[in-house]
């Protein structure tokens, strides 16, 4: 019985060790601060307005297949903060379905949301 209970203790205490070793493991400051920065949180107002419909944030999913994502958006050719804005401020470029207005800052927040999607490596999914 004395036997087991050595084998015991020291199988409980390489278990521990092993649990603490793992424990202690943490990811690279550099690649916490990459993912920080290659993943921007959409705002509010894009996650109310404009999440019913697109898709706004990673993996960029639309709720409505005929919507693009705004990966797709922030990555087509020729697409800056300014084309954007005026585009998002004048309500008659807008589908008929997306029946709503926006002021200039309401714009420019989205539009400065959706130039920090943009990636050089950029692949439209299929």
């Amino acid at each position: 019985m004395h036997m087991l209970q050595k084998v015991l203790f020291r199988f409980m205490l390489l278990f521990l060790s092993a649990l603490a070793v793992s424990a202690c493991q943490t990811v690279a400051p550099e690649r916490a601060e990459t993912a920080l920065v290659s993943q921007p949180t959409p705002p509010n107002l894009v996650q109310g307005v404009c999440g019913d419909c697109h898709g706004v944030e990673p993996p960029f999913l639309s709720p409505n297949p005929s919507a693009p994502s705004f990966a797709d958006i922030a990555n087509r050719q020729g697409m800056s903060e300014e084309s954007l804005t005026s585009w998002l401020i004048e309500a008659h470029n807008y589908p008929e379905l997306m029946d709503f207005e926006l002021s200039e800052s309401e714009a420019g927040e989205v539009a400065r949301y959706l130039i920090s999607l943009q990636s050089e490596d950029y692949e439209k999914a299929p």
